[in-house]
């Protein structure tokens, strides 16, 4: 008699852990399963019942679809966007309105789209309307309200995700029926898809003679976008701004989307949220735009933004009118922080005012220290040992080539090397040189940056330098490949090199008691470090190297570095035999891939 097999109960959606968990396997082998089936999963990636269907069955159980009454399975797991109330009960937490950012393409109408749903749906019983501009507004319809963020295009919302945001709860992709899918059009997808936010697409501009949205669909399709009417699950909806066609058509797809990713918050906690804007007026001093997004924000609480915080003294909403309090998905003004926060910033509410100038005294602290080690590159090598202690589960790439043609070989060469149960994620894969944009991609989501026979705009360059973001360019293709493959597998060797830093000449040598000679220089050329390596060089030869600064002064006080311009004593290590006219050279070590 056949032994029975054991039913597990699968809910339409479920992270990959939750399922391991379920079933009580490992998620490794899960994900192994996922991979032998050509699905790449992450550990915390969603998948829907007909997937985790084939895994269970795999391992020799069966799958039943999880029945309606149990809803404890469906809330467990919350999305990634729901960090600021990850400890709560699923009882506590209740609808919030959606919030709403639009994206696209720079001249397919994002803004005007932004405007006349303003216009048309602020509610009409305001004289004059909005009375100033506060980064965000709520919109009603059908008697539920919807926030739209009033900062158009994917910098900004990779901006607010690189500070540690989750601003928006769902994308608006606008592309124009007439034009069709651009460059630009991916590269925003490409930011919201590495956020794991859903998206609908406004099909803008249907107005037009030449609209074609029937070709544009296809594009869409070919992205990975499948409109709903073509069995696909992406909302897309014919509007145009200028005729106002349409709004109602897309503020109900929002809607519909919304509830579908349950949407919600507990209104009883203490608030916390996402800084939108912050600024210093001359009249009311520092002042920000908060968006609630768990909780209730009163007038008279204590918040810490980042590295500001301050007790509420007034709060007012987008017509400019005061308000005692905001409720979740609510964007307010507000006045009586210490200065002005960063947007991007994360917010929360404290207790006491000495609990919140202990957090402010700790992030600073942080932040100077963090400022002194400078950037630390997240690099190919380094992937592997944060996956073994746990970190990290798949390697996130962004791919930039110089013709159409070495696009499709290269992402089908990475999206193949799995090692070691790390996955290859490519988040954006483009025809073109690297820029701003794919930076500011890296930055949020902990990316890798690979170009083959492309340049590095030189802005992308600073951007990536100053944050950290490894940016390797190749013009042999299994090189590119090689590197990863030995990457993942912990086997990929850094090189370093030593940097010059800075320049210093020597004017007077001084003798000190028990210290020996310290020289007297002058800073010609960068900036001299206490924690630099150095070497003397003396008519142009070098007599010294592989020093360190061991002290490092002005006047009488002991300094962590000086710049270009100004002078100062410098002792090294193992040498002092200076001489007037020796030039120092200050270096650090520094990786070069």
């Amino acid at each position: 008699m056949a032994k029975e097999k054991q039913i597990f109960e699968i809910p339409e959606y479920l992270s990959v852990r939750d399922l391991a968990e379920l079933i009580g396997a490992s998620p490794i082998d899960v994900m192994k399963l996922l991979i032998s089936n050509g699905i790449m999963a992450s550990i915390n990636q969603q998948i829907d019942y007909d997937t985790a269907a084939i895994v269970v069955e795999e391992m020799g159980y069966e799958a039943r679809p999880v029945t309606p009454v149990v809803k404890e399975v469906e809330q467990a797991e919350l999305p990634k966007w729901r960090h600021f109330y990850d400890n709560q009960s699923p009882e506590s937490l209740k609808p919030r309105p959606p919030v709403v950012t639009i994206l696209g393409h720079v001249d397919h109408g994002k803004t005007s789209l932004l405007d006349v749903i303003r216009q048309s749906h602020v509610q009409e019983n305001e004289a004059g309307g909005i009375t100033q501009h506060i980064g965000a507004y709520q919109v009603e319809h059908n008697g539920r309200k919807i926030t739209f963020l009033d900062t158009p295009g994917h910098e900004a919302f990779t901006a607010m995700r690189a500070r540690g945001a989750q601003g928006a709860d769902i994308a608006v992709l606008v592309v124009a029926a007439d034009d069709g899918v651009m460059p630009t059009t991916k590269e925003a997808l490409a930011h919201v898809q590495a956020a794991h936010v859903p998206v609908v697409v406004a099909l803008n501009k249907i107005d037009r003679p030449n609209a074609n949205p029937e070709r544009v669909k296809r594009q869409l399709a070919d992205i990975g976008l499948v409109p709903d009417e073509w069995g696909g699950n992406v909302l897309v909806v014919p509007v145009s701004a200028k005729e106002k066609i349409g709004l109602e058509d897309l503020l109900e797809a929002i809607l519909l989307v919304a509830d579908e990713t349950e949407i919600v918050a507990d209104p009883t906690a203490p608030a916390a949220g996402t800084v939108l804007e912050g600024r210093l007026d001359r009249s009311r001093g520092p002042v920000a735009t908060l968006l609630v997004q768990n909780g209730t924000l009163k007038q008279g609480d204590i918040v810490v933004a980042g590295t500001s915080y301050g007790r509420i003294r007034a709060m007012f909403d987008e017509y400019g009118e005061p308000v005692k309090q905001a409720e979740p998905s609510k964007p307010v003004t507000v006045t009586g922080l210490s200065e002005a926060p960063e947007p991007g910033d994360t917010f929360t509410v404290v207790a006491k005012e000495k609990e919140a100038r202990a957090i402010v005294a700790e992030r600073k602290q942080k932040a100077e220290a963090a400022a002194r080690r400078g950037p630390q590159t997240l690099s190919l090598d380094e992937i592997f040992a944060q996956f073994q202690a746990g970190d990290v589960k798949e390697l996130n790439l962004i791919v930039k080539v110089d013709v159409a043609g070495s696009l499709e070989p290269i992402v089908n060469s990475l999206e193949d090397l799995n090692v070691s149960d790390i996955g290859v994620r490519i988040l954006h894969a483009e025809v073109g040189n690297i820029t701003e944009s794919d930076i500011m991609l890296a930055i949020a989501s902990g990316a890798i940056v690979l170009g083959f026979n492309v340049r590095v705009d030189p802005a992308a360059q600073a951007l990536a330098e100053s944050n950290g973001i490894d940016i390797r360019t190749y013009d042999v293709i299994y090189k590119m490949i090689e590197d990863v493959e030995l990457a993942l597998k912990g086997m990929l060797e850094p090189v370093y090199e030593d940097v010059v830093i800075g320049t210093a000449e020597v004017r007077a040598v001084f003798k000190v008691p028990r210290s020996g000679k310290v020289a007297g220089c002058y800073i010609r050329e960068g900036e001299a470090r206490r924690n630099a390596q150095a070497r003397v060089k003396r008519k142009g030869q070098v007599i010294y190297e592989n020093g360190t600064v061991s002290s490092l002064r002005r006047f009488d006080e002991d300094v962590r570095e000086v710049r270009a311009g100004f002078e100062c004593g410098v002792g090294l290590s193992g040498f002092d035999a200076f001489q007037e006219g020796d030039v120092i050279e200050f270096t650090v070590r520094q990786r070069v891939n």
